[in-house]
């Protein structure tokens, strides 16, 4: 099958019509993610797989594993991993956030990810096709999603997610409501001067208060060009 590269040698990933394709989003959040001393991470939501794809990358000594309501995210997310052969230390399933608890794997992960659906229902954000659950909150709410992390993290391991600035008060009480203290958060700006359009954060299960704020990733320069780091994210250097 054709596969297109995200940059030279790197992820290589399989287009599906009928799954959510890659955005700026997946691949900032699987850069932030501290992975120090990961072994066994999971990827809520997983779509086409690329956050374990580009984790499994990080950290060679890890295995992962992805879950995702749509069957046909699953598949393609497993012939992205056979694709760049790691469908050895990759694994994914079909699965609803909504019934975590039926699910194995409770306190088991050192490192988990969600790149969740950023609108609730209702709230004049519209979308169609693949975008629809991945973009509003159809099948798994930001609270169900902070809840199953919380319930697949070990204790003092850490889930990292990326969302919206204007639901950050939302998501420190539903990570919180889950055993999940906020240890890092990180704003995404377009521009120096623009306003953030999606944040990072990263929480530790059974932390002590304490929440560091860090410089805000830019992605462009004034003159519209990529900036160093957002280059550095993409290895264009």
């Amino acid at each position: 099958m054709d596969s297109t590269a995200l940059w030279s040698g790197g992820v290589r990933l399989i287009p599906a019509a009928d799954v959510f394709p890659l955005g700026t989003d997946a691949v900032l959040l699987a850069s932030f993610a501290g992975t120090s001393g990961v072994r066994k991470m999971l990827d809520l939501g997983c779509g086409s797989g690329v956050i374990s794809l580009l984790l499994a990358l990080r950290c060679p000594q890890a295995s992962g594993r992805g879950v995702d309501i749509l069957p046909a995210a699953v598949e393609n997310a497993r012939q992205n991993a056979a694709c760049n052969g790691l469908a050895d230390r990759l694994s994914f399933e079909t699965g609803d956030l909504r019934n975590y608890r039926a699910m194995d794997g409770a306190g088991a992960y050192d490192l988990v990810t969600a790149n969740p659906p950023y609108f609730p229902v209702g709230s004049g954000f519209s979308a169609a096709g693949a975008a629809a659950d991945a973009r509003q909150e159809h099948t798994c709410t930001l609270a169900q999603i902070c809840a199953a992390a919380g319930y697949f993290t070990r204790w003092g391991g850490r889930f990292a997610m990326v969302h919206r600035p204007e639901r950050l008060a939302e998501i420190v009480r539903a990570a919180a409501a889950a055993g999940l203290e906020p240890k890092r958060l990180r704003f995404v700006q377009a521009r120096p001067d623009a306003a953030p359009s999606l944040l990072l954060m990263e929480a530790r299960r059974g932390a002590k208060p304490g929440l560091t704020v860090e410089p805000p990733l830019i992605l462009t320069n004034p003159d519209g060009s990529d900036t160093e780091e957002l280059k550095q994210i993409y290895h264009r250097t």
